[in-house]
């Protein structure tokens, strides 16, 4: 079990926050191509998901997999995107993601008034605080990186 990488995004398909764990294969192109990437693609399935669905979907789409791993996503009501990418055994990251936002980021980055919410978010206390709840996480394993 694994966490690969996290993306935050700003409602705008800014990349406020990256980081990656234990990522084994790089994209080949530059970080600021693959947040593009990423965001558009995000984007895409969530009007896909929405038109698609035959009920109202509350919540909207929340993760997909593929054959190597899985994304989990959450979208705050300002619009915040939040990306975890695991390996396939993690089921569900959702109450990761909201703890991320809630406890993390709210508190560390927007209630901190020296913090700019203007991208890139350069908080090395959030960072700090991101990656040792990750590393402490009962699906991260030190040994895939």
């Amino acid at each position: 079990m694994t966490v690969h990488n996290i993306y935050i995004f700003d409602r705008n398909g800014n990349c406020l926050f990256y980081n990656e764990w234990n990522r084994k294969k790089q994209a080949g192109i530059s970080k600021e191509e693959e947040f593009k990437l990423m965001y558009g693609m995000l984007f895409s399935i969530r009007s896909f998901v929405s038109k698609m669905s035959p009920l109202d979907m509350k919540d909207g789409f929340l993760s997909f997999q593929t054959s190597k791993y899985r994304l989990h996503y959450l979208e705050t009501p300002s619009g915040l995107k939040l990306v975890l990418n695991t390996d396939l055994s993690v089921n569900s990251a959702r109450e990761t993601l909201q703890h991320i936002y809630s406890n993390l980021y709210v508190e560390l980055v927007v209630k901190n008034p020296a913090c700019s919410l203007a991208p890139p978010l350069d908080s090395e206390l959030f960072c700090s605080r991101l990656d040792a709840f990750v590393r402490s996480l009962a699906f991260f394993s030190p040994r895939a990186a």
